[in-house]
């Protein structure tokens, strides 16, 4: 019965989403159409992860490195396009979990590389599945051609983007790490860099010599 109450209450948000594209806002931002689409493939992947304990976010890092491995923490999180906190506290709990490892750099002694551990490669058989499962349910009913077509707008609008992403650096415009944006969001300032105190004692000595007149212009 709960399954049910469950069942019914989906299909009434998603009628409601629909008769908004369809009926209130046709012409809406093509940007909010595909935030609605992934959310609701985020969401019917979640569902099917959820059957092996295997949350989203860490399915995004172990499809990359089920296609590549030994990649650094910045990589990582290039490669999945999250801040590198995200990608820090993601990696603890999976390495916790026994699906990946770290080794130092044999180059750098600040960068680590993540492996898979056989736990967390035995996944890859088991969920990639349910994605294509997934993508399957998202497409059925739709007709190849429009299918090709989705797919060159997508690929279209990923590389209108890169580049404009790319001319923005030029302009100063860039993405904030979660740190700055905190303090965006809070109103406040960066914090002053601090004097070193060498150069504070130096300031000060000067300061004194100036008071007593012994200091030349």
């Amino acid at each position: 019965m709960v399954a049910s109450r469950s069942r019914n209450a989906g299909e009434a948000v998603t009628r409601q989403m629909l008769r908004h594209w369809q009926e209130a806002v046709p012409n809406d931002r093509l940007a909010h159409l595909v935030k609605h689409a992934a959310r609701g493939l985020a969401r019917a992947l979640q569902m099917r992860l959820t059957e092996h304990s295997v949350s989203y976010g860490h399915w995004s890092f172990l499809r990359i490195l089920w296609e590549t491995e030994g990649l650094t923490q910045r990589q990582l999180s290039d490669e999945a396009g999250v801040m590198e906190p995200t990608t820090f506290s993601a990696l603890n709990a999976m390495e916790k979990l026994g699906y990946v490892t770290r080794r130092p750099s044999p180059t750098s002694r600040k960068e680590v590389h993540v492996y898979l551990t056989p736990k967390g490669r035995a996944l890859k058989t088991k969920l990639v599945p349910l994605a294509e499962e997934v993508n399957a349910v998202a497409l059925r009913r739709v007709d190849p051609g429009d299918i090709a077509a989705t797919r060159r707008t997508l690929l279209a609008l990923i590389a209108n983007l890169a580049a404009d992403e790319a001319q923005s650096l030029t302009l100063r415009r860039r993405i904030p790490s979660t740190r700055e944006l905190s303090r965006l969001l809070n109103g406040s300032r960066p914090r002053a860099r601090k004097t070193p105190l060498r150069r504070r004692g130096r300031t000060k000595k000067r300061a004194l010599w100036a008071r007593r007149g012994t200091v030349s212009a």
